[in-house]
Formats: C-alpha cells, structure tokens, sequence
C-alpha cells in the first residue's frame, strides 16, 4: 500500500499541507491510514510526505500503528508522479501487488480497499474504483458550450487504485510524462484496467467546500455509532462424492460437505451472523431447502442474499469473524485468499481462522466441519 501524503493542498487554502489539516481531530493522513490497518489481512504501508513534514508523519503512523514495522515513511517530490515512484520503489520485493491511495480521501471505507484488492488478485491487472457521473457534461471553447458529452460513457475515477506491483513500476519507470493518476500511467504501458462501482464516502478534499463536508460526516450527529451484533453456527458432515466448497473457494482433492446446497459450512455461519445482528431470522427460514433456486447454491448466493436483507434493514456490515471447527481441510495455505472472496462479497473486512477438537467428537473424528461466525453491524 502506498498512500500519497506529500501535496502542499494549496486550494484548499490552510496553514498546513492538506493531509495534515484535522477533521473530527483527526488529520486526513490518520484517517486515510486507519481503513488500511482494519484490513483482514496484513499490508505493508507505505506513507509519501514532503522533506518538510516527514517528522510529522512519521509521528502520526506511529499514534495509530499497533505493528509500527508495518509502515514506513519515504521522501516525496515536487509532483505527485515522482512521489509514488518513490513509494513504489520502497515496496519489498516480495510484495505481490499494490494499493496506491491519496491522503486526500480520508474516509475511504475498508470495503472499497477490500474489493479493489480482490479484483486485481482476480484479474492480474489494474483496477480502479469510479463512480457513474450524474451531471450533463458540456466541452466548452471560450466560455462557450459546444457539445454534450455523453456522460454513459464517462466515470469519476476515485483511490485506492491497485496494479499488480512489478507492472505498475516499469509503468512508472517507463513514463516519460507525470498523468493525472496511476491508472493512466498503468494503461499508458499498454495495460488494461477494470473499473469497479467506487463509494461516494471516496470523494477528494480539494476545496474549503470538500472540507466543509468532511465535517459534516464527523460532525455531532455521527459521533455515536450504534452496533449490533450477532452469532452464526453451522454444522455439515463429509460427503466424498461432493466436491469441497468452504469460505466460498473450491478445494480439490478434499472431501465435499453434504447439503442441500454446497454445504460452505463457513458462509451458512456468516449468513446466521449476519441475520442474528440484523434481527431478521436465521439462514433456515429464510433460504429453505423447499426452495428450488438454491438447490446446490454457493456460499455466495446465500451471502449476497443475505447482504441484500441486511442493506435494505438500514444496517452496514462492519466485520465478520469465522473459526472453522475440523481436521481438514489445511486452512492456514489459503487463508488470505479466503479472507480476501470473502470481504470482496460482503464488503466489509472478514477474518477466518481454524482449530480442531483435540480428537473429540464428530470434528475430531474427521466426520465432518462446524463453523462459527459473529458479525458487527452499524446501524
């Protein structure tokens, strides 16, 4: 992860560089940190800020930091092109891919970290988040209109945006020209990119109005959060001729689970979670097995289904947590990939571990796999 600290914010007119101007008491860098580090899986971060301010930021990511060795703060330049470069650079080489993101857009969610991770894991390439624009939009010459723009064709581009890491570098290696985001540069080498439905809590603070909002997000009327929460258990037995679907990803070679769907003994427990904290039932009632359509669904029909039920009760998911109960399968070899299909469907963070039973009862006698979820939810 890089995140861009190092532009001077001279529209928006304060007497400090933009990520260092607080909202809610908190400056736009911490903020734009603190999603990062809720990420279900570990992610080396790394903060670009100016010569000028790189004691102060290093001051900040230590304030917030519970694994200071996680985060590391390297020198800018005088364009934002040359400042991830830098960034970019000071990556360990074991790192696989990259989340570029700008301090400006402190209230990124987690989930949009999420997605965008997901989906460049998923497609090998450059994905941006972009939200659909709303207004007409006309080319002018001189102060005058001269077309209408189509706007179907048109996308607002937010952060984080991620790439794989090596392509993204010799990208930027390679650019002779600063462009106006990592994308263009990206696709400018010739590769393509996705673009994923953004979040409109994504928007850049450029102007004293963008700060004005920001305020108003952590104003009094949102200082307090009411949460729910909810526990899910589910329970499913082996079945060889099956194959095995568990956290939503196959697993060959390994025993299925029986059900009248896949038997993803790990999503049933999140959807139970899930509809526990929502206050709205329980997998049973309301995907029964009298119900044709999910007569061998995947774990994740029921847990978009179940994200639908819980969108439409004015609940956000704030996170998940499964402990899968059994001998097999092996978890801790895909436990990120899990993690990451997971909180990509949901939109929220989703930490999954394993235990056994020390040989006792059906897990521990390799019958079959229970799982228990409990979820965190906004009202």
């Amino acid at each position: 992860m890089v995140i861009v600290a190092a532009g001077s914010g001279s529209r928006l007119g304060a007497p400090v560089p933009k990520a260092y101007v607080k909202v809610g008491g908190k400056t736009l860098l911490q903020r734009a940190i603190e999603p990062v580090l809720a990420l279900a899986e570990p992610v080396e971060i790394v903060v670009v800020a100016s010569r000028e301010w790189s004691d102060d930021a290093d001051a900040i990511c230590r304030s917030i930091s519970p694994n200071w060795d996680d985060i590391m703060v390297v020198e800018g330049a005088a364009d934002r092109h040359e400042s991830v470069g830098n960034g970019l650079a000071a990556l360990s080489e074991s790192v696989k891919y990259v989340l570029v993101h700008d301090a400006a857009r402190p209230f990124a969610p987690v989930s949009l970290f999420a997605s965008v991770a997901a989906e460049v894991r998923r497609t090998g390439e450059g994905v941006v988040p972009g939200l659909a624009v709303t207004d007409t939009i006309k080319r002018v010459d001189a102060g005058r209109a001269v077309e209408t723009i189509d706007r179907s064709q048109l996308a607002a581009m937010q952060t984080p945006q991620g790439f794989p890491l090596h392509k993204l570098r010799d990208a930027y290696n390679a650019s002779p020209q600063s462009m106006t985001d990592d994308a263009a540069v990206y696709a400018a080498a010739g590769h393509p990119v996705h673009i994923i439905d953004g979040d409109p809590l994504a928007f850049k603070i450029t102007t004293p109005a963008d700060l004005d909002r920001a305020e108003s997000i952590v104003g009094p009327t949102h200082a307090v959060q009411a949460t729910r929460t909810g526990i899910g258990i589910d329970v499913h037995a082996f079945d060889s001729a099956q194959p095995l679907w568990l956290g939503g990803v196959l697993w060959p070679g390994e025993p299925g689970l029986a059900g009248h769907s896949d038997g993803d003994a790990v999503a049933h427990a999140i959807c139970d979670a899930l509809l526990s904290a929502a206050g709205l039932g329980d997998i049973g009632g309301r995907f029964g097995t009298d119900a044709p359509r999910f007569e061998a669904a995947r774990g994740e029909v029921f847990l978009r289904e179940t994200l639908a039920l819980v969108t439409d009760a004015g609940l956000r998911i704030l996170n998940v947590s499964v402990q899968v109960i059994g001998n097999r399968p092996k978890l801790a070899p895909r436990r990120a990939e899990v993690e990451a299909v997971l909180s990509a469907v949901l939109g929220a963070p989703v930490s999954v571990s394993a235990t056994t039973s020390d040989g006792l009862g059906f897990t521990g006698r390799g019958e079959g796999i229970a799982a228990i979820a409990t979820a965190l939810l906004a009202t």
